[in-house]
């Protein structure tokens, strides 16, 4: 626990009981999660400086410590009070800021061997427990998820156009292929032309006859009309409604194979 040994050796004179000991190692853990001990008491006392050192009177009342803390950036302020019951040292930590509270119980013994109080190297055991302990019962409580590392924003994130199809697709660079467009008739197409318009998709809910995209010999797009329309004036892929009725033998379902609404209404 480096930086407890110099914290222990200014507080020596002041530890005359195990739990004096646990207090000091406590103090240590909330310092190095960034907080900075103001002084003692409920209230704030004249001139007080946040520092890394215990005050003075810290270990005045043996039965119940009472300490607060600042964060270094000023978001938290901490009212924390150490209460010994019997044998255990109940941790409840107020965080005025936010008014969330933390509690953690420690069994004294676990974590300090009282005959050993003069030597820093033998009072203290079980150190990674006890950090644990702090930084899970008190620490990640009392944060707001607003501190924890921020993702990476979704709109960030690389999106094959595909996946949405409300997105248009990349400009492609000369000599490289376009991405391929899933096939109109595939059942999974159906509307995508009307989500997309300009993605170049098939399958929209217009209904098409001629299967558009797709040649088909033998239809004549002049169908129902007196003459015939000049060459071009269907482009070949194009959504096209024929004039009239198509010819036998035309693909596809029948323009007039579903009846309007009503149609049994005999004043229609």
């Amino acid at each position: 626990m480096a930086g407890l040994e110099p914290l222990y050796a200014l507080a020596r004179a002041a530890i005359s009981r195990p739990q004096d000991a646990l207090v000091c190692g406590i103090h240590w853990e909330l310092v190095r999660h960034g907080y900075r001990c103001l002084g003692t008491g409920d209230q704030p006392g004249p001139d007080e400086r946040k520092s890394e050192l215990l005050p003075a009177g810290w270990e005045a009342n043996k039965e119940v410590y009472t300490l607060r803390y600042k964060s270094t950036d000023d978001a938290h302020e901490l009212l924390l009070k150490a209460i010994m019951v019997e044998d255990s040292m109940i941790l409840n930590v107020m965080d005025r800021s936010s008014q969330k509270v933390a509690d953690v119980t420690l069994a004294v013994a676990d974590y300090i061997n009282p005959e050993h109080l003069d030597d820093f190297h033998k009072v203290y055991k079980n150190t990674e427990e006890l950090r644990t302990r702090i930084a899970s019962g008190i620490i990640a409580p009392l944060r707001g998820p607003a501190e924890k590392a921020e993702k990476e924003p979704e709109s960030k994130r690389d999106v094959h156009w595909d996946e949405n199809p409300l997105r248009l697709p990349p400009r492609q660079p000369m000599g490289t292929r376009a991405p391929s467009r899933p096939s109109p008739l595939s059942p999974f197409a159906v509307g995508g032309e009307d989500l997309d318009p300009f993605g170049g998709r098939s399958g929209g809910m217009i209904v098409d006859p001629l299967h558009s995209g797709f040649p088909h010999p033998g239809i004549d797009p002049s169908s129902g009309i007196p003459g015939r329309l000049p060459p071009g004036a269907v482009p070949p892929g194009a959504r096209f409604d024929p004039f009239g009725p198509l010819g036998a033998g035309r693909p596809g379902p029948d323009p007039d194979h579903l009846p309007p609404p009503g149609y049994d209404d005999m004043f229609m």
